[in-house]
């Protein structure tokens, strides 16, 4: 009897053993054939223009389609006889219908003369790029396996990123004209990556479909991080995370309890895709449909504006965005706008707070109306951050709302008739500096004043963990309570019953300063490679690209090669973080058992 057990037991291993090995030869298999079809895709849309090549290459595309399925229909099979989680079941498993359909509906309601070819090769394209995704992202979680320093293996992300986005939009399709030089292609694509809003072309006239496309994928995708995005792919469809996995992406995506990563991964991902549906719809609603030729169309200009404001970018599909003469006085589509890009500058911290606030009240009131329960408090809800972001975003909003209503009565917003309407084009102004980068007035048309008042707000930025660049809210808030308090004669900051730990303040003070150094020294390169140009124009650019806001006075066109190379490599370094990049690349100190006499300062 015994026996018998351990022969069922080891033919049971035995045979797991072999369905685990299937899996992952099916995986790499998925993986090298993707990437190929990834590979013929790209040169279909992007370069091809022979209507026999683009007819064979539909017809090998459906054939590595239905190959697709039929993996997908065994991995979704040998799930159940594996010790996949129930996510990477149900993953598999909803892709797998996904292709299904896609035949179903080619087959009985879409089919050509032969029963083969696809009316709407999208779809096709769509879910073989999905199998690419979710191989790659599987890929990703073995990073852990190497000694990357997660801080650089972040940079190192990027900067693929970027290579990949630069490539693409050298493709001659991309543009309707003239193709792409090298360097605007990659200033295009750093500017995307990094969402800052900034083009040396017009995006709405020079870019074929095709070209708006990449644009909006790399925003999309730079707007969260690559590697928070291929993680949560990975995790998903892969059904864990080893201890490395997590502790990697506890430095990627700043989180500070371990247990904690999966979660906020999810939760990252879904509140972006929540606020940015959120948000498209209000600005569905908000456009006239007579002022675009189909539904089509204005669903089109919706999800660019959508994703572009949630991630802080400031591309638009109309020529001078959202200051063309159909949507200046759109007033309802500029409070969208400004709604979205708020939320995006705020952080996803703050997000998750205010949610799990909202939420225990909600419960609160239910339970006290419905059982006639007494309130349940609990410590800590609002977490000391979001407190600090909340109420500096507030006063920056205010203050920038207020200044430029005075500064600006006189000029731009002479244009709109209504106080409502200049109330709405002064918020936006003064919001907008944030990192958003979308503008309702011509900047060159500004008085003095309200350009210096948006370099500052240019350079403090959003908060943390947001979609926005600068210095940050809170290190702007550290700094001033930092003022505030040595002219007190405290020799600590203390705020909300909390005392700010000296390790913060010496960061806040270092990240200024690098700032400050790093926009000196591009604002004398370009002076240097561009000499002609006015030093106001110059210093605006810089400020803009360094905090990834993307307004522009009108110089980025008119430079030079080498100052698109100074503003790609601000751009950059203001998406990433000055101090990120010395910790990627600087040899962490060893930790010293002694110290050293202490000597005061004179200042």
């Amino acid at each position: 009897m015994r026996r018998n057990n351990r022969h069922k037991l080891a033919s049971r291993n035995g045979m797991d053993e072999k369905v685990r090995y299937l899996r992952k030869l099916l995986d790499y298999i998925l993986l090298g054939m993707s990437l190929l079809c990834c590979i013929v895709i790209i040169f279909h849309l992007g370069y091809n223009t022979n209507t026999d090549i683009e007819r064979q290459t539909n017809r090998i595309l459906e054939w590595c389609f239905l190959f697709f399925a039929l993996a997908l229909c065994v991995k979704t099979v040998t799930a159940f006889k594996s010790k996949s989680s129930v996510i990477a079941r149900v993953g598999e498993a909803i892709l797998f219908l996904y292709f299904v359909g896609v035949i179903v509906a080619d087959s009985y309601y879409f089919a050509g003369k032969d029963g083969t070819e696809l009316v709407k090769p999208e779809w096709m394209f769509l879910g073989i790029f999905a199998i690419f995704i979710i191989e790659i992202s599987k890929q990703t979680l073995f990073f852990d396996q190497f000694y990357f320093n997660p801080t650089l293996l972040f940079v190192l992300s990027f900067l693929l990123l970027i290579l990949i986005g630069t490539a693409l939009l050298l493709l001659p399709k991309s543009t309707h004209n003239q193709q792409l030089n090298f360097v605007d292609a990659l200033f295009l694509a750093t500017s995307a990556v990094c969402i800052t809003g900034l083009s040396v072309v017009d995006i709405a006239s020079e870019f074929t479909r095709f070209g708006q496309m990449i644009m909006l994928i790399l925003v999309q995708i730079g707007g969260l991080g690559i590697m928070t995005f291929t993680g949560f792919f990975g995790y998903f469809f892969s059904g864990g995370f080893s201890y490395k996995n997590q502790l990697m992406f506890t430095e990627l995506i700043g989180e500070n309890k371990v247990s904690s990563v999966i979660s906020t991964l999810y939760k990252i991902i879904l509140v972006t895709f929540f606020f940015e549906i959120m948000g498209g719809v209000l600005i569905y609603l908000s456009l006239d449909p007579d002022t675009f030729e189909s539904s089509a169309e204005q669903l089109y200009f919706t999800v660019f504006h959508a994703v572009n404001a949630f991630c802080n970018a400031g591309f638009s599909t109309v020529p001078n965005g959202l200051h063309n003469e159909a949507l200046r006085f759109n007033y309802e589509l500029q409070l969208s706008v400004i709604m979205l890009y708020v939320m995006g500058g705020l952080g996803f911290g703050i997000i998750f707070n205010s949610y799990e606030f909202i939420r225990r009240w909600a419960l609160n009131i239910y339970h006290k109306v419905r059982f006639g329960r007494h309130f349940s408090h609990r410590a800590g809800v609002i977490a000391f951050n979001s407190k600090l972001i909340a109420y500096t975003t507030f006063f920056l909003i205010l203050f920038g709302l207020i200044v430029v209503f005075i500064l600006e009565f006189n000029h731009t917003l002479l244009q709109h008739e209504s106080y409502f309407g200049k109330f709405v084009t002064a918020l936006f102004i003064g919001t907008s500096p944030r990192s958003s980068g979308f503008n309702t007035v011509m900047m060159s048309e500004l008085a003095f004043p309200t350009v210096m008042l948006i370099l500052l707000l240019m350079w403090i930025g959003a908060a943390p963990g947001s979609t926005g660049g600068g210095i940050k809210v809170t290190t702007f808030a550290v700094a001033t309570l930092n003022i505030l308090s040595l002219a007190r004669g405290k020799d600590r900051i203390e705020v909300f019953g909390r005392k700010v730990s000296d390790n913060s303040v010496s960061r806040a003070l270092g990240i200024i300063s690098l700032s400050l150094i790093f926009l000196g020294l591009a604002i004398f390169m370009l002076s240097i490679t561009d000499p002609d140009k006015n030093l106001l124009s110059l210093a605006f650019e810089t400020f803009s690209a360094y905090s990834t806001t993307g307004l522009s006075l009108g110089v980025t066109p008119e430079l030079s090669n080498a100052g698109r190379l100074v503003i790609i490599l601000t751009m950059f370094v203001g998406r990433v973080g000055s101090l990120t990049l010395l910790v990627a690349f600087v040899r962490k100190a060893k930790p010293k058992n002694y110290q050293l006499p202490e000597e005061q300062m004179n200042f």
